[in-house]
């Protein structure tokens, strides 16, 4: 009779390793290693003045080799932010994963929140930062750089829902898009700044939130209520029609909330 084949008790007990789980912890490393790089520049930036520190002693005072240095930033004033590409794979997640109810402009400002959150959870490395670009013309203009990424990230996220190519009388929305787009980054920059001018105190989360209700209430309700009866979508807020004692309102689900009630009240008060 044959013998069952045994098992190494080694490989039995090495319990599997999801790849998921192991590009999580490398994210973290990497992450981790970038934001000790930061650490270092920062401090001989504030030391030493930024023109005379070198790339090697940002990797010396950080324990790791120049060309470890290498592998997570390509220059000197680029280490100082070492948050933005994670950051920005964040904010594109949450466009990734909108529901479909929600409208664009409110999808786009709760990405932003996310570049929002980098900078308040470490309120005092933020207001060093700050300090720095302020100071450094090769600082800022890195900072602009990767404000300009998010930018474009949000309004091909809104382009993406209005044909930019669609342009003709009574449809703005492919204009409306690209400037509601620029007015959240200037909205929430604006917030940014004046957080950090006050020493990264104050209920920043709440300002922003203030900031976002006057673009939305600016923007929001103008696009895709251009469209016309001959567009791709139907026509917004809502068409109500009466179906015996049923009363039926279609809408775009982008449609502000406000106007399907008002459409669907008029509605009912002329039935």
């Amino acid at each position: 009779m044959s013998q069952p084949a045994k098992t190494s008790p080694r490989a039995s007990s090495a319990p599997d390793v999801p790849e998921s789980a192991a590009g999580t912890r490398a994210a973290a490393q990497r992450l981790k290693m970038r934001r000790e790089l930061a650490t270092a520049a920062m401090e001989l930036f504030a030391t030493k003045g930024y023109e005379a520190t070198t790339v090697d002693e940002i990797a010396a005072t950080a324990g790791v080799a120049r060309r470890t240095f290498f592998r997570h930033f390509r220059s000197k004033e680029e280490a100082i932010f070492p948050d933005h590409d994670d950051t920005l794979t964040r904010a594109e997640a949450v466009l990734d994963v909108a529901p479909a109810h929600e409208h664009p402009l409110d999808t786009v400002c709760r990405g932003i929140k996310e570049v929002m959150k980098m900078y308040a959870a470490s309120p005092s490395v933020s207001v060093e930062r700050y300090r720095l670009t302020r100071e450094v013309p090769a600082l800022r203009e890195r900072e602009i750089a990767s404000v300009a990424r998010y930018e474009r990230l949000f309004t091909r996220y809104l382009l993406a829902h209005f044909d930019e190519t669609d342009h003709h009388d009574g449809n703005d929305d492919p204009l409306l898009a690209e400037v509601a787009a620029s007015a959240v980054v200037t909205a929430h920059n604006h917030v940014l700044r004046r957080w950090l001018r006050a020493g990264g105190q104050g209920d920043v989360e709440t300002q922003l939130d203030h900031a976002f209700a006057i673009v939305r209430k600016t923007f929001g309700s103008g696009i895709g209520a251009g469209r016309t009866a001959g567009a791709t979508a139907p026509p917004v807020p809502a068409a109500v029609r009466t179906e015996g004692e049923v009363l039926v309102a279609v809408a775009r689900t982008d449609a502000p909330l406000d106007e399907v009630m008002r459409t669907i009240e008029e509605a009912l008060r002329n039935k």
